[in-house]
């Protein structure tokens, strides 16, 4: 679910990049605004962040004692990407293993897809592994329609891993 946020930052503006028209100091700020914003990722509240949209309001600055540098308080508006227990989305498998499937959404690369919660689906291992029912097979590069069981924030690697099934109305490979 895409998510449209409002978040206060503080940029840090380097000595040299400042000068005295205010012009090239708002680009520098929404330079290094962009840059800090995209090195971030994500956070387990917001989930990844996806794009800046408008610069709301740029606070006073103020100067480092030990570097000269200049903080700059900033409030931008963003929209960020986070799945939730019990959505409904879509996914692309890029996976397909015998002990179930991996499928990407958006951002998020981990999420797992067991046999268990893919009812009437049997494995067909070989060359190109498959899942496979009486109407329709989950193989690589097939989208998948899904409702999430669970998500997992992991602080170290600043990503998220999401567990899904297929046990529902409406779900499965779309054609």
């Amino acid at each position: 679910m895409f998510l449209k946020v409002k978040l206060p930052w503080n940029v840090i503006i380097p000595a040299e990049n400042l000068d005295a028209k205010g012009l090239m100091l708002q680009r520098a700020i929404i330079i290094r605004l962009l840059g800090d914003f995209a090195a971030r990722k994500a956070t387990k509240d917001l989930g990844y962040y996806h794009a800046v949209t408008t610069l709301d309001s740029i606070g006073e600055g103020r100067v480092r004692q030990q570097t000269g540098d200049v903080i700059f308080p900033v409030v931008f508006s963003a929209i960020t990407f986070k799945l939730y227990k019990g959505e409904i989305s879509e996914g692309v498998v890029h996976k397909v293993l015998k002990h179930g499937v991996l499928l990407k959404c958006g951002p998020i690369e981990n999420i797992f897809l067991a046999p268990r919660k893919m009812p009437g689906y049997c494995y067909e291992g070989g060359e190109s592994p498959v899942f496979r029912d009486k109407l329709s097979k989950i193989e690589k590069d097939v989208v998948v329609r899904f409702i999430v069981i669970g998500t997992m924030w992991l602080e170290a690697d600043r990503e998220f891993q999401a567990l899904v099934s297929l046990e529902g109305d409406y779900l499965g490979p779309i054609s």
